[in-house]
């Protein structure tokens, strides 16, 4: 490597750009690249330290690119990698793109390795696909199924396979359960039960705002409402919903302007240990159901739980906070 190009190596950002980039409400990654002079390099780390670490590492070995054409690699988890860090990370939000990297490490990667793409059989992913579901993870054999089919799509569109190999592979949808909502006895059990923690807030504010697990810690107060991002927004779009803070859940936030959540496995394990036969999602799917109950009117329902109101709706529906407000004043039993 050509001495010039290690003195151009900044920490400030003026050569090697350093990118702070937030993936929980108190975690950040920072994301470190340099393209130039025919290089290109990038490392990532939650540790800005360790990333400088990284980066100097790997520009031990850097060589240089052809500007032309970059040719994509053949091996399964070199190209995998490939794949995700120049276009996978570029389509999806940061939160998909660590869980599609965790899945991947923990099942795809140990089962293929650096094997050539070129001789992964179909039976090899009908074999993996079966023992994943055979364990009781119908759900998570779904999701490994569609990131092989995003990896050999790629490959293919890059020249480097000609077929699918998950073209004959049996892959049954996996049936999802609908959740349950809570009875009204099981609602105020839960709240009396965590009375003078800082869970009983948590919940209150999970069951009388609909908010799916993973929109919790976007969960702000503004005036009357909580405002959270809409998670099933696509295409990297960000939109925020308002709920209002409604009769229900009035005595439980009071004066509070600061809202914090536990990670969601964390109130989850708490939520199971009062409700065994309930999972955490419930408190959305009684939100839901009690809207219909206390005859909340369908456009705000769908605009509380973030759902979409269909082309033509969501283009010229546009309404106002004192009908939130008071369609949200309905919820109260």
């Amino acid at each position: 490597m050509p001495k010039t190009f290690r003195k151009e190596f900044r920490t400030d950002g003026c050569t090697a750009r350093v990118y702070k980039r937030k993936v929980s409400k108190n975690a950040f990654t920072y994301d470190i690249k340099y393209r130039r002079n025919g290089y290109s390099v990038f490392v990532t780390d939650r540790n800005l330290e360790s990333a400088k670490q990284k980066f100097i590492e790997k520009l031990k070995t850097a060589e240089k690119i052809n500007k032309r054409t970059t040719v994509a690699p053949t091996t399964f988890n070199s190209f995998a990698m490939f794949h995700f860090e120049n276009f996978r990370k570029k389509k999806v939000k940061e939160k998909t793109y660590e869980n599609d990297l965790s899945r991947y490490k923990k099942y795809l990667k140990p089962y293929f390795e650096e094997k050539p793409l070129t001789k992964i059989t179909s039976l090899e992913c009908q074999d993996l696909i079966e023992e994943i579901s055979n364990s009781g993870k119908g759900k998570t054999s779904e999701e490994i199924y569609s990131l092989m089919s995003i990896i050999f799509k790629a490959a293919i569109a890059h020249g480097v396979l000609s077929k699918n190999p998950l073209d004959i592979v049996i892959h049954l949808k996996h049936d999802r359960k609908h959740g349950k909502a809570l009875t009204k006895a099981e609602e105020k059990h839960l709240l009396e039960s965590t009375q003078e923690s800082e869970y009983q807030l948590m919940f209150a504010i999970a069951l009388y705002t609909g908010l799916r697990p993973n929109e919790y810690e976007t969960a702000k107060r503004d005036g009357e409402f909580i405002v959270a991002i809409n998670s099933k927004r696509k295409n990297g779009k960000i939109e925020y919903k308002k709920i209002p803070i409604t009769p229900m859940l009035k005595p439980y936030i009071k004066d509070n302007q600061e809202i914090s959540f536990y990670k969601p496995y964390t109130l989850r394990e708490k939520f199971n240990s009062i409700f065994p036969n309930h999972i955490l999602y419930d408190l959305r799917t009684t939100f839901y159901s009690r809207c219909i109950e206390c005859g909340v009117s369908e456009i705000a329902q769908k605009l509380f739980v973030g759902h979409s109101l269909g082309e033509l709706g969501n283009a010229y529906t546009d309404v106002s906070d004192e009908y939130l407000l008071k369609e949200g004043s309905k919820l109260n039993y």
